[in-house]
């Protein structure tokens, strides 16, 4: 049930609770291939070894906050041009045009909805995609 072609996603989250709720609607629910990380240094540290599709990522994290995170994925050559989604509760549109400039090809905003939080993904991926 997986879209073509996506079937490997990096979440990047240092909430437990939702690092939790996201894997059960991402694999269990949508069928995906979560390697779910707790801060950028982490996933940074796991990238090569999980070769994701896309990369969602927390705005908001100690250390590195998702942008730098994002700014760090993209140096490797790599993932240049894997699609990056960034999940924040800070969703006014300034904030989500920032996101969009530095190359984010969504935002979900939180709380999300685990029922639909696979299709959010999943209709991301397939918008990159049809610009890519």
């Amino acid at each position: 049930m997986t879209p073509e072609g996506l079937k490997r996603i990096l979440m990047v989250e240092d909430e437990p609770d939702i690092r939790t709720i996201a894997e059960l609607a991402l694999e269990a629910i949508g069928g995906y291939e979560l390697t779910a990380c707790e801060s950028g240094q982490q996933a940074l540290a796991q990238i090569a070894e999980c070769r994701p599709q896309l990369i969602v990522l927390d705005v908001m994290m100690p250390g590195m906050d998702g942008p730098e995170t994002l700014k760090a994925i993209r140096s490797l050559p790599d993932y240049a041009e894997t699609p990056a989604v960034f999940i924040t509760a800070k969703v006014q549109s300034d904030e989500i045009q920032s996101y969009l400039a530095l190359g984010a090809a969504g935002v979900i905003p939180k709380p999300f909805d685990p029922l639909t939080l696979a299709d959010q993904i999943r209709d991301i991926w397939n918008e990159a995609r049809a610009i890519g």
